[in-house]
Parts: structure tokens; C-alpha cells; sequence
């Protein structure tokens, strides 16, 4: 793999990164720095809220999963990692990667981005390792003289929070614009309010005693799905508008899905995937994914996670209908236009056209 051979459009190709440095943040989480040489640097210049996709062969087998990355824009490419137990992707970042490593990355990429050059004040709900686009968005908003930042953040104890230092060193950088505010779920606060998770009716209390809901210009949510959706409920009840409320999921307790757009076929189907410009066909089998065929004529079609998280293979269906198994990264407007998580759908119909570049 050339370090030059990034390409700009949908279809991914990786570049071989070298490892600069691995801070140890908590028992099990670490933060990775990469080196971007001077000729990538435009490739891998990043917005506050995106993530790096990585890859590697783990175990014998390839392995790609996003990372969000953790600096302000502007800063190094570096990314928060928690083990997941069970997680060998995870765990070989997290056990084995050192400093002097080589690891193929894509180009930065993620929706969960705003406008942060214009005065406001941000708030954010996090859990976990839903802290590490977090810690970019707000030290990034902060570099807005008139912008604020308060931060609910949620861990089972004092010991499990990743980015403490940084946390405490944001904190003392604008005294007068941040507020962070601790919950653990473990692990007695001195406030009963504080004790416990980030859950609906700790939020109904915490919210509206803490921050002056009507005037938060920009609400961040950041964590695994039950919180993430019940802290949005409890929003919507005070009133916020749905354009104030920005979401990224870290992980997915497995709730029931969206009811899928059709039926999947028993029988083969023809599926057209544009990507780059360039349209391929190729012959689905019954019950198999748009990703899964287009993958075999295709390698740089984009993906990730693979399971309805990421919305890093999103595409446009342009023809035909697929049924989607589990939808956690699409919202409704884009759900209307025609959009699918391609990892998770399914052909529904003889034909399918699916167009990355929409």
C-alpha cells in the first residue's frame, strides 16, 4: 500500500500510518496518535466530530471498525479506543499496537459535525467512550470566544473515565465557559443527583436545574443507544427543536429495529452499485447484503462497523427496494430520500441500484 494512494472520492483506499505515540488513559482505553505525513496532509485534515476508519488483519482475518478522533481541528490524528470485552479488533489496538506500528487508515469522514466558528453554548450528554468526539467538538467550539460548554458525563466510577486529564485541563483552560459535570453509576457522589445513570428521569432533573434549556444553541448526545435516545425524549419533552440535537452512537444494546422496507427475496437479485462515478452489476444470492455482493467486485466500496452504527456504507437506492435489518445511523429525512445502510440491507426486489456518491 503506497502512502500516496488515497483517492477522494466514496471508494476507500487506506494508507499505512505510522503509530506516534499510546497514552494510556484507564485500565482498558487508550488514545493512538498517528503520524500524517506532509503529502496525506490535506487527505487527513479532519472536522471536530469525525472519525478514522482503521483496518488491519487480526488474527488471520481483516478487521475494520471507526474510531472517533479526540484532538481539536487542527490537532494530531488521534483517536480514543476502549477494549470491548470479547472485541479483537479492539483488544489488539488496545493490547498490542505501539508506538513505531504501521496501520492502514482511511481518510476522516462522519456527520456528527456542526458549525462551531459561531458563538453558542454547547452541551453535551455523554457515556463512556462517547467522550472522544466530544472532547474534540467542545475543545474546538471553545476557540469561539462567545461559545460555552457544559458536559454531562456518564461512567461507572471515577476509574473507568477516559480523557480525565484532558477533561481537567479543558476545564482550566476557560474556567468561566466550561462546566463538567460527573455521574457515576458505581460509585457514590457527593449529590444523590449524581449517583447513578444517565438515564430519562436523571436527565428530566439534571437538564433544566444545570443548563437554561431555551438559550443550548447546540445539544451533543454521545453514548450507547438507550441513553442516547432517552436523553433525545427528554429533550424533545422540554421543548428543543430536533435541528439543536445532534447524535452519534458508540453502541447498540441490540433493541428491536426499524421495520424494513420490504421483504427479502428468496431468490437472487441483480444489484447496480455506483460508486466513484463507475457502475458494476453483480448477482446477490436470497438473504445476502447490497455490501456483502458489491464487496466481491467492489473491495473499496466504503464500510466499517457493519452493524447499522455507523452509517459509513449509506447509499441512495435508486432503483428497486431493500429492507434494512437494523437502522441506528440514518435519520428520517434521509430514510424519505431513499437512503440505506448497505451492510444491513437487503434486496427486496429483482433489481437494485444503489448510488454511494448521492
Amino acid at each position: 500500500m503506497t502512502l500516496t494512494g488515497v483517492r477522494a472520492g466514496r471508494g476507500v483506499e487506506f494508507a499505512a500510518l505510522t503509530v506516534a505515540r499510546v497514552d494510556r488513559l484507564c485500565a482498558d482505553a487508550v488514545a493512538i496518535t498517528f503520524e500524517v505525513p506532509e503529502e496525506l496532509a490535506g487527505r487527513y485534515a479532519f472536522r471536530a466530530g469525525q472519525a478514522l476508519t482503521v483496518r488491519a488483519v487480526v488474527e488471520g482475518r481483516e478487521e475494520r471498525r471507526s474510531y472517533s478522533i479526540c484532538s481539536p481541528e487542527g490537532g494530531a490524528l488521534r483517536i480514543g479506543v476502549r477494549e470491548i470485552p470479547g472485541g479483537v479488533f479492539s483488544t489488539w489496538l488496545v493490547r498490542r499496537v505501539r508506538a513505531g506500528d504501521r496501520v492502514e487508515a482511511a481518510p476522516p469522514a462522519g456527520g456528527f459535525v456542526a458549525d462551531l466558528e459561531r458563538p453558542a453554548h454547547h452541551v453535551f450528554v455523554a457515556a463512556g467512550s462517547g467522550i472522544t468526539p466530544v472532547l474534540s467538538i467542545a475543545a474546538t467550539a471553545l476557540h469561539c470566544p462567545g461559545s460555552r460548554v457544559t458536559l454531562f458525563y456518564g461512567n461507572r466510577s471515577a476509574a473507568t473515565v477516559m480523557f480525565a486529564e484532558e477533561l481537567a485541563d479543558l476545564k482550566d483552560s476557560a474556567p468561566a465557559r466550561v462546566h463538567l459535570v460527573h455521574v457515576f453509576s458505581r460509585e457514590a457522589r457527593g449529590a444523590e443527583l449524581l449517583t447513578g445513570r444517565l438515564d430519562p428521569p436523571r436527565l428530566r432533573a439534571l437538564l433544566p436545574a444545570l443548563t437554561p434549556v431555551a438559550e443550548v444553541g447546540h445539544w451533543w448526545l454521545c453514548g450507547p443507544y438507550a441513553m442516547v435516545t432517552g436523553a433525545r425524549q427528554v429533550l424533545a419533552g422540554l421543548g428543543v427543536p430536533a435541528a439543536r440535537i445532534h447524535q452519534e452512537l458508540f453502541y447498540v444494546e441490540d433493541p428491536p429495529a426499524r421495520a424494513p422496507a420490504g421483504e427479502p427475496r428468496a431468490g437472487a437479485s441483480e444489484v447496480t452499485a455506483v460508486l466513484d462515478g463507475r457502475a458494476t452489476t453483480v448477482t446477490a444470492g436470497g438473504g445476502v447484503t447490497v455490501l456483502e455482493a458489491v464487496r466481491r467486485v467492489r473491495p473499496e466500496v466504503p464500510f466499517a462497523c457493519t452493524g447499522g452504527v455507523c452509517g459509513t456504507c449509506r447509499a441512495k437506492v435508486l432503483e428497486g427496494r431493500a429492507g434494512m435489518r437494523r437502522d441506528y445511523a440514518l435519520d428520517p429525512a434521509e430514510i424519505r430520500a431513499g437512503y440505506v445502510l448497505t451492510c444491513q440491507a437487503v434486496p427486496a426486489t429483482p433489481r437494485v441500484i444503489v448510488d454511494y456518491d448521492a
